[in-house]
Protein backbone atom coordinates (compact mmCIF):
# COMPACT_ATOMS: atom_id res chain seq x y z
CA UNK A 1 0.00 0.00 0.00
CA UNK A 2 3.00 2.13 0.94
CA UNK A 3 4.91 1.67 -1.89
CA UNK A 4 1.92 1.78 -4.20
CA UNK A 5 0.87 5.68 -2.81
CA UNK A 6 5.20 6.52 -3.07
CA UNK A 7 4.67 5.24 -6.99
CA UNK A 8 1.82 7.84 -7.34
CA UNK A 9 2.79 10.98 -5.80
CA UNK A 10 6.22 10.02 -8.09
CA UNK A 11 3.94 9.93 -11.22
CA UNK A 12 1.94 13.00 -10.17
CA UNK A 13 5.10 14.92 -10.02
CA UNK A 14 6.62 14.10 -12.81
CA UNK A 15 3.46 15.06 -15.00
CA UNK A 16 3.94 18.58 -13.71
CA UNK A 17 7.16 19.11 -14.40
CA UNK A 18 8.81 20.32 -17.62
CA UNK A 19 11.91 21.25 -19.17
CA UNK A 20 13.10 23.70 -21.81
CA UNK A 21 16.11 23.79 -23.23
CA UNK A 22 18.08 26.51 -25.42
CA UNK A 23 20.78 26.91 -27.46
CA UNK A 24 22.13 30.03 -27.25
CA UNK A 25 24.04 31.13 -30.59
CA UNK A 26 22.17 31.06 -33.85
CA UNK A 27 18.92 29.90 -31.47
CA UNK A 28 18.01 32.12 -29.03
CA UNK A 29 20.08 34.93 -30.15
CA UNK A 30 20.40 35.79 -33.81
CA UNK A 31 23.95 36.83 -33.77
CA UNK A 32 27.71 35.07 -33.18
CA UNK A 33 28.12 36.14 -29.51
CA UNK A 34 31.68 34.34 -28.90
CA UNK A 35 33.70 35.72 -32.02
CA UNK A 36 31.43 39.13 -31.43
CA UNK A 37 32.84 39.17 -27.72
CA UNK A 38 36.32 39.10 -29.03
CA UNK A 39 35.87 42.67 -30.92
CA UNK A 40 33.67 43.88 -28.20
CA UNK A 41 36.53 43.50 -25.53
CA UNK A 42 40.09 43.66 -27.61
CA UNK A 43 41.75 46.15 -29.33
CA UNK A 44 41.87 45.33 -33.23
CA UNK A 45 46.13 45.57 -32.51
CA UNK A 46 46.07 42.83 -29.98
CA UNK A 47 43.22 40.56 -32.29
CA UNK A 48 45.66 40.87 -34.97
CA UNK A 49 48.98 40.18 -33.70
CA UNK A 50 47.45 36.96 -31.90
CA UNK A 51 45.56 35.73 -34.56
CA UNK A 52 48.38 36.01 -36.70
CA UNK A 53 49.66 33.58 -34.18
CA UNK A 54 47.33 30.46 -35.34
CA UNK A 55 46.51 31.85 -39.02
CA UNK A 56 46.98 27.87 -39.82
CA UNK A 57 44.46 26.63 -37.14
CA UNK A 58 42.02 29.65 -38.57
CA UNK A 59 42.52 28.22 -42.23
CA UNK A 60 41.96 25.08 -41.29
CA UNK A 61 38.74 25.98 -39.43
CA UNK A 62 37.44 27.72 -42.79
CA UNK A 63 38.63 24.33 -44.55
CA UNK A 64 36.34 22.34 -42.01
CA UNK A 65 39.73 20.47 -41.18
CA UNK A 66 39.57 22.07 -37.79
CA UNK A 67 36.48 21.01 -35.44
CA UNK A 68 34.61 24.06 -33.86
CA UNK A 69 34.67 23.28 -30.57
CA UNK A 70 39.02 23.28 -30.49
CA UNK A 71 38.99 25.94 -32.61
CA UNK A 72 37.08 28.09 -29.89
CA UNK A 73 39.35 26.56 -26.90
CA UNK A 74 42.52 27.95 -29.40
CA UNK A 75 40.82 31.10 -30.29
CA UNK A 76 39.79 32.17 -26.26
CA UNK A 77 42.89 31.27 -25.12
CA UNK A 78 45.18 33.12 -27.65
CA UNK A 79 42.84 36.02 -27.04
CA UNK A 80 42.26 36.16 -23.26
CA UNK A 81 44.98 34.57 -21.70
CA UNK A 82 46.40 36.89 -18.66
CA UNK A 83 43.59 39.22 -19.60
CA UNK A 84 42.51 41.30 -16.26
CA UNK A 85 39.54 39.65 -14.69
CA UNK A 86 37.87 42.62 -13.68
CA UNK A 87 38.34 44.60 -16.80
CA UNK A 88 37.04 42.09 -19.03
CA UNK A 89 33.85 41.31 -16.62
CA UNK A 90 33.04 45.06 -16.79
CA UNK A 91 32.78 45.22 -20.46
CA UNK A 92 31.49 41.17 -21.15
CA UNK A 93 28.49 42.75 -18.11
CA UNK A 94 27.45 45.73 -21.07
CA UNK A 95 28.36 43.41 -24.28
CA UNK A 96 25.41 41.24 -22.36
CA UNK A 97 23.07 43.77 -22.42
CA UNK A 98 24.01 44.83 -25.98
CA UNK A 99 23.20 40.96 -26.84
CA UNK A 100 19.23 41.58 -25.21
CA UNK A 101 18.61 43.63 -27.80
CA UNK A 102 19.87 40.77 -30.78
CA UNK A 103 17.76 38.14 -29.28
CA UNK A 104 15.54 36.26 -31.62
CA UNK A 105 11.72 37.77 -30.91
CA UNK A 106 10.31 34.36 -31.98
CA UNK A 107 12.67 32.02 -29.87
CA UNK A 108 12.13 34.46 -26.83
CA UNK A 109 7.96 34.97 -26.98
CA UNK A 110 8.25 30.53 -26.84
CA UNK A 111 10.70 31.07 -23.98
CA UNK A 112 8.71 33.40 -22.27
CA UNK A 113 5.39 31.23 -23.18
CA UNK A 114 7.30 28.41 -21.11
CA UNK A 115 7.96 30.58 -18.45
CA UNK A 116 4.34 31.75 -18.06
CA UNK A 117 3.63 27.88 -17.70
CA UNK A 118 6.06 27.56 -14.63
CA UNK A 119 8.63 25.49 -16.65
CA UNK A 120 12.07 24.95 -16.02
CA UNK A 121 14.20 26.72 -18.51
CA UNK A 122 17.70 26.66 -18.84
CA UNK A 123 20.18 28.22 -21.87
CA UNK A 124 22.61 25.53 -22.86
CA UNK A 125 25.41 26.85 -24.83
CA UNK A 126 29.27 26.43 -26.06
CA UNK A 127 29.63 30.39 -25.50
CA UNK A 128 31.05 31.73 -22.38
CA UNK A 129 29.99 32.36 -19.01
CA UNK A 130 31.49 35.93 -18.54
CA UNK A 131 28.39 37.42 -20.65
CA UNK A 132 26.00 34.72 -20.47
CA UNK A 133 25.70 34.83 -16.72
CA UNK A 134 23.72 38.12 -16.66
CA UNK A 135 21.72 37.01 -19.65
CA UNK A 136 20.35 34.43 -17.79
CA UNK A 137 20.08 36.35 -14.62
CA UNK A 138 18.46 39.42 -16.42
CA UNK A 139 15.79 36.24 -18.56
CA UNK A 140 15.35 34.60 -15.14
CA UNK A 141 16.52 30.89 -16.60
CA UNK A 142 19.38 28.24 -15.20
CA UNK A 143 22.77 28.63 -17.77
CA UNK A 144 24.66 25.37 -18.48
CA UNK A 145 27.81 27.04 -20.25
CA UNK A 146 31.56 27.03 -21.13
CA UNK A 147 33.39 28.26 -17.98
CA UNK A 148 36.39 30.43 -17.61
CA UNK A 149 39.13 29.54 -15.90
CA UNK A 150 40.20 32.76 -13.22
CA UNK A 151 43.10 32.58 -10.91
CA UNK A 152 42.77 36.27 -8.62
CA UNK A 153 42.15 38.76 -11.09
CA UNK A 154 43.26 36.91 -13.84
CA UNK A 155 41.99 35.13 -17.19
CA UNK A 156 44.35 32.47 -17.46
CA UNK A 157 42.80 31.85 -21.22
CA UNK A 158 41.83 28.14 -20.26
CA UNK A 159 38.52 26.53 -20.02
CA UNK A 160 37.25 25.71 -16.28
CA UNK A 161 35.14 22.98 -18.12
CA UNK A 162 35.20 21.57 -21.60
CA UNK A 163 33.67 23.48 -24.39
CA UNK A 164 29.66 22.94 -23.52
CA UNK A 165 29.13 21.51 -27.54
CA UNK A 166 27.77 18.39 -29.02
CA UNK A 167 28.28 15.25 -26.18
CA UNK A 168 29.67 18.02 -23.87
CA UNK A 169 25.97 19.31 -24.10
CA UNK A 170 24.40 16.07 -23.44
CA UNK A 171 26.36 15.36 -20.62
CA UNK A 172 26.00 18.54 -18.56
CA UNK A 173 22.85 18.31 -18.86
CA UNK A 174 22.61 14.73 -17.33
CA UNK A 175 24.64 15.61 -14.76
CA UNK A 176 22.16 18.98 -13.55
CA UNK A 177 19.00 17.27 -14.22
CA UNK A 178 17.96 13.58 -13.96
CA UNK A 179 15.70 13.77 -16.87
CA UNK A 180 13.44 10.92 -15.83
CA UNK A 181 12.09 13.13 -13.44
CA UNK A 182 10.31 15.80 -16.40
CA UNK A 183 6.99 14.40 -17.90
CA UNK A 184 7.55 16.79 -21.03
CA UNK A 185 11.33 18.06 -22.39
CA UNK A 186 11.37 20.34 -24.87
CA UNK A 187 14.61 21.53 -26.66
CA UNK A 188 15.72 24.01 -29.29
CA UNK A 189 18.83 24.20 -31.51
CA UNK A 190 20.23 25.32 -34.52
CA UNK A 191 23.28 23.04 -35.48
CA UNK A 192 24.79 19.32 -35.51
CA UNK A 193 26.53 20.50 -32.04
CA UNK A 194 22.51 20.85 -30.54
CA UNK A 195 22.01 17.32 -31.92
CA UNK A 196 23.08 15.51 -28.69
CA UNK A 197 20.87 17.92 -26.48
CA UNK A 198 17.96 17.37 -28.84
CA UNK A 199 18.00 13.40 -28.26
CA UNK A 200 16.84 14.40 -24.96
CA UNK A 201 13.96 15.86 -25.85
CA UNK A 202 10.24 14.85 -26.80
CA UNK A 203 9.57 17.79 -28.53
CA UNK A 204 12.28 19.67 -30.79
CA UNK A 205 12.91 22.21 -32.90
CA UNK A 206 15.71 22.94 -35.36
CA UNK A 207 15.98 26.51 -36.83
CA UNK A 208 16.28 26.40 -40.40
CA UNK A 209 15.63 22.85 -40.51
CA UNK A 210 12.06 22.74 -38.67
CA UNK A 211 8.83 24.43 -39.90
CA UNK A 212 6.93 24.90 -37.16
CA UNK A 213 7.90 25.29 -33.14
CA UNK A 214 6.45 22.61 -30.84
CA UNK A 215 2.76 23.79 -29.54
CA UNK A 216 3.92 24.33 -25.54
CA UNK A 217 1.77 22.53 -23.13
CA UNK A 218 0.84 23.73 -19.67
CA UNK A 219 0.70 20.02 -18.23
Amino acid sequence: MYASRQTSENLLKKQGKTLALFDFDGTLCLTDSFTQFIFYTLSKRHIIRQGVKILPWIQGYYLNLYPAHAMRAKLYSQMFSQQNLQEIQKLAWEYSHDLLEHLNPVLLAQLKQHQDYGHEIVIVSASLDLYLKPIAQHLNVALICTETEKQQDILTGQYASPDCSGEQKKLRILDHYNVTEYHQIYAYGNSHEDEEMLELAHYRYMVGRDSYLPQISSN
